[in-house]
């Protein structure tokens, strides 16, 4: 089951950044943190790294890329100089906004040969392993 899953979860990621996240110079962990950007409009790069499963050195290679795209700036704390956050510009939330329905199709089509039932029952079996994994 965990192989099958790995192996989901790696297609999906080759399909999206070669097919969706190419056309806008994005890999999926600038999609990713972007996602997140676009639902949060500015995170604190600890949180972004952990709400997008990578380290903050990751983060922060990543934003520098973003940052020169003008699609996120970086900005540090005024009360606490050791924090640093990330905040969407208007550019990357316009990008979102174009890429992600693009994107959610292609989940669709993933998903496609599924029925809903089957799609609804898959999606709380996983969320069950994640709760349960703490991941």
């Amino acid at each position: 089951m965990v192989t099958n899953i790995y192996r989901i979860a790696q297609g999906l990621r080759n399909k999206m950044e070669r097919e969706v996240l190419a056309d806008y110079g994005l890999s999926w962990t600038a999609f990713s943190l972007l996602y997140d950007l676009l639902v949060w409009n500015s995170l604190e790069t600890k949180q972004l790294a952990k709400s997008s499963g990578v380290t903050k050195a990751t983060v922060s290679n990543i934003t520098n890329t973003l940052e020169r795209k003008q699609l996120c700036y970086r900005s540090i704390d005024k009360k606490d100089k050791r924090k640093t956050f990330v905040t969407i510009t208007e550019k990357g939330s316009q990008v979102m906004r174009e890429l992600y329905p693009v994107f959610h199709q292609g989940e669709v089509e993933l998903a496609s040969s599924l029925t809903k039932e089957e799609q609804t029952r898959m999606a709380g079996l996983l969320r069950r392993v994640i709760r349960h994994s703490k991941l």
